[in-house]
């Protein structure tokens, strides 16, 4: 019998939170790259990892301006966050080689997001059989990688792809 161990998700099982004073993605576009696991720095969005993954990889693509919707955003955001999400998916596609994505934006909390009121775009790598039985039995995923790996080694291949990580001057 196999055993997989993911320990750092026991806090987000038990809906354990950080105290947290504002907005978390505000929060995180300030701190270091490492510290706040972002992959890559645009003009205007910044990409960083899900820290409660629904799959290995998964990626957020964030204004820096502190925004509900990207109705609001201009259209230079518009194009760097979507530029910017075409990035992750081929840094990922290289990393994984995960068979397809899921791509999207819950806007409003009636509409899931967990973060309403900083509008964010979600990048998520699938594989065939990707849910296995842990998800509908025990509403857990296996994630078989630390983060701090995973974001290490996403940021060498968003590097060697493209170059710089790091243009938004905080």
């Amino acid at each position: 019998m196999d055993h997989l161990y993911t320990p750092w998700r026991m806090a987000y099982i038990r809906g354990e939170k950080k105290p947290q004073s504002g907005c978390v993605f505000c929060s995180a576009q300030n701190a270091s790259d490492e510290d706040a696991l972002i992959v890559a720095r645009s003009e205007t969005v910044f990409v960083i990892l899900n820290l409660f993954p629904y799959n290995p990889g998964h990626l957020m693509v964030i204004p820096y301006e502190h925004i509900e919707t990207q109705e609001g955003l201009s259209d230079a955001a518009l194009l760097d966050m979507m530029r910017m999400t075409n990035r992750a998916i081929a840094t990922l596609r290289e990393l994984y080689q995960p068979h397809g994505f899921n791509l999207g934006s819950n806007i409003g909390s009636a509409a899931g997001a967990g973060i309403a009121e900083h509008t964010h775009f979600h990048v998520v790598p699938r594989w065939n059989g990707d849910a296995s039985f842990m998800t509908p039995i025990s509403d857990t995923r296996v994630i078989p990688d630390l983060l701090d790996n995973t974001h290490r080694e996403l940021k060498a291949v968003w590097q060697k792809l493209f170059g710089e990580t790091h243009k938004h001057e905080r």
